[in-house]
C-alpha cells in the first residue's frame, strides 16, 4: 500500500473560474491524484476524495465519523467550540445513536408526505410569481422567488413564524460565509439558538401540529425529552431547509435560461422536469464539501493509507463530473436521467430533506417557465456575483425581466 505524500500541498477550497463548473483543479486531481492532501483555511490538512466510487465508499465506511465535535474533524471555517455535554445534532451523529434519531424524523420527509404538501407548495409558488409579475421590472429573482419559497415552506413544516424570516435568513447567511470571523459566527449561532430555544420551549408547553410539535410529543411518549436536541434539530433543518434549495432555484433558472435548448425540453414536456432537476443537482452540487469525515481507525482507500485522526473531504462536485460514471459530464443534459449523483450525499447521512427539495424545484421550474415564458436575465453572466466564499454555492442576485 502506498501513502500519497505531496511535495507541495495545494490549498482548499479552490476557486471556480466558470460559474457553471467546479474548480479546474478537480479534473486534474481526479485524473492524476484522486486521493490527495490539501491545506485548509483553518491550518488543518485533510484528504480530498474526487472519484465517484471513492466518494460513495467513504460515505458508507463506519471507520469514518461524521462527528463535527471531534478535534480532528476537517473544518473550512472558524467555528465556535461545541459543548460536548450536549447531544450532537443529527448531521454529527454516528451509529448507533444516528439511526434511531433519524428514524424519529424521517417520516416527515417521505415521498408520500411530500405528495401531500404539493398543493400548498404550488400555492406558495403561485403567490410569489403573482407578486413578481405585479411588481417592477427588472426584479431580483433571488429575493422575489428563490429565497422566499423554500423559506416559507420550511417555516410552515417546522412551525417557525415566517414573520421572523429576515432574522434567521441574515444569521444563516452570516454562518455560511467563510469570511465571517469566529466572533461574529459565535454571535450568530448564539442568537439563532436563543430564538429557537424559546420556540421549542413554547412548543413543549403547548405542542403544535408541525414537525417540532410532533417531535415534542414523540419524545414525551418515549419518556426521553431532550430540549437541547430539539433546538439543534430545528437549527439544522431551518438553515439547510432554505439555503440549499434557494440557491438551486436561482442557479437552475440561470442555467436553463443560458441553455434554451435544454429549457425547451421541459417546457414542451413537463414530464421531463424531474429528470431535469436531477441533472441540475448533479451539474451544480452546490454543497460541495459538507460531506466531510474524520478517520477513527487506519484504513486503505484504493492505494492510499489514511491514518486514524486524519480528515477526509468528499468532493461531490468532482464525483458528479466523473467521466467513468457520467458521459460527457461537463455538459448539461436534462434528459440524462442519472439519479446516482451524490448531490445529496450518500449512505446513512444522505440529505434528510431531499424529497422536499425535489418537489420544490420541480414545482418552481414548471410554474415559472409556464407562467413567464419570456423570462430573461438582464445582466451578462460575467456581471453576476456568485457565492464563491460561501459553504453553499449560489448566485447573490439574479436580475430578470419579461
Amino acid at each position: 500500500m502506498t501513502e500519497v505524500v505531496d511535495q507541495q500541498v495545494p490549498t482548499f477550497p479552490m476557486q471556480r473560474t466558470c460559474p457553471f463548473a467546479p474548480p479546474s483543479e478537480y479534473r486534474e486531481l481526479r485524473e492524476k491524484s484522486p486521493i490527495s492532501r490539501a491545506l485548509l483555511p483553518t491550518g488543518q490538512q485533510a484528504w480530498l476524495v474526487t472519484r465517484h466510487e471513492d466518494v460513495r465508499a467513504i460515505l458508507t465506511d463506519p471507520r469514518l465519523s461524521a462527528d463535527r465535535t471531534h478535534p480532528a474533524f476537517p473544518r473550512l471555517i472558524e467555528f465556535p467550540q461545541v459543548n460536548r455535554n450536549v447531544r450532537p445534532s443529527l448531521i454529527s451523529m454516528d451509529p448507533p445513536e444516528h439511526g434511531p434519531a433519524r428514524r424519529a424524523v424521517v417520516g416527515e420527509f417521505t415521498v408520500r408526505r411530500m405528495r401531500a404538501l404539493r398543493p400548498r407548495i404550488q400555492e406558495i409558488v403561485d403567490d410569489h410569481i403573482d407578486a413578481m409579475l405585479a411588481g417592477p421590472r427588472p426584479t431580483d429573482l433571488v429575493q422575489a422567488l428563490a429565497l422566499p419559497v423554500p423559506s416559507l415552506v420550511i417555516c410552515e413544516l417546522l412551525g417557525v413564524p415566517y414573520t421572523d424570516h429576515d432574522f434567521f435568513q441574515s444569521r444563516s447567511k452570516l454562518l455560511l460565509d467563510r469570511t465571517t470571523s469566529g466572533a461574529a459566527r459565535q454571535d450568530g449561532v448564539d442568537e439563532l439558538r436563543s430564538y429557537l430555544d424559546d420556540l421549542v420551549t413554547a412548543k413543549e408547553h403547548e405542542p403544535t401540529e408541525d414537525l417540532l410539535g410532533r417531535q415534542v410529543l414523540k419524545q414525551r411518549e418515549a419518556g426521553e425529552e431532550d430540549h437541547d436536541y430539539l433546538v439543534g434539530l430545528a437549527f439544522l433543518l431551518l438553515i439547510a431547509g432554505h439555503e440549499t434549495t434557494a440557491n438551486m432555484i436561482s442557479l437552475g433558472t440561470l442555467a436553463l435560461l443560458s441553455n434554451p435548448e435544454q429549457l425547451a425540453t421541459i417546457t414542451t414536456d413537463p414530464a421531463r422536469t424531474p429528470d431535469a432537476v436531477e441533472e441540475l443537482l448533479r451539474y451544480f452540487a452546490i454543497a460541495d464539501s459538507v460531506t466531510s469525515r474524520v478517520a477513527l481507525a487506519d484504513l486503505e482507500l484504493g492505494e492510499t493509507h489514511i491514518q486514524a485522526g486524519e480528515g477526509v473531504i468528499a468532493l461531490g462536485n468532482a464525483a458528479n463530473r466523473d467521466p467513468e460514471v457520467f458521459d460527457d459530464p461537463d455538459r448539461l443534459d436534462v434528459q440524462r436521467g442519472a439519479q446516482h449523483h451524490v448531490a445529496f450525499g450518500f449512505g446513512a447521512h444522505q440529505c434528510l430533506g431531499q424529497n422536499l427539495a425535489r418537489v420544490e424545484l420541480q414545482i418552481v421550474f414548471d410554474t415559472l417557465f409556464r407562467r413567464v415564458p419570456d423570462l430573461r436575465v438582464t445582466a451578462a453572466l460575467e456581471e453576476l456575483k456568485f457565492k464563491d466564499d460561501a459553504v453553499v454555492y449560489g448566485v447573490q442576485e439574479l436580475p430578470v425581466t419579461w
